[in-house]
C-alpha cells in the first residue's frame, strides 16, 4: 500500500509541483526498495535483448539521483511550492 500511495501520490506531487521535497523522498526510497528487493539479482544493464530472467536497476538509479536532486534543490522557481512561500512571505 505504501508502494502505491508513493507512486501515485508522489508522481501527482512532483507533476504539480507540490510538497515536492516530500514526493521525492517517497519515489526514491521506493526505487532504493525496488532494487534491493527485486532488481539487484538482474545485473545493472537493462534487459535489452530479451535474454536476462528480469530488468536490471540503471533505469532506477537514475530515479534515485534525480529524486536525491529534487529532495536537495527543490522543485524550481515555478513549482506550487514556491509559489505559497512566496505568499506567505
Amino acid at each position: 500500500v505504501l508502494a502505491i500511495l508513493a507512486e501515485g501520490l508522489g508522481s501527482l506531487g512532483l507533476l504539480s509541483g507540490l510538497l515536492t521535497r516530500v514526493a521525492a523522498f517517497g519515489i526514491t526510497v521506493n526505487m532504493i526498495v525496488a532494487v534491493y528487493m527485486v532488481h539487484f539479482t538482474n545485473g545493472f544493464f537493462m534487459n535489452w535483448t530479451g535474454k536476462q530472467a528480469g530488468e536490471g536497476y540503471e533505469f532506477h538509479l537514475l530515479g534515485i539521483a534525480i529524486g536525491i536532486a529534487l529532495m536537495i534543490r527543490g522543485g524550481g522557481k515555478w513549482s506550487a511550492d514556491r509559489v505559497i512561500a512566496k505568499k506567505l512571505k
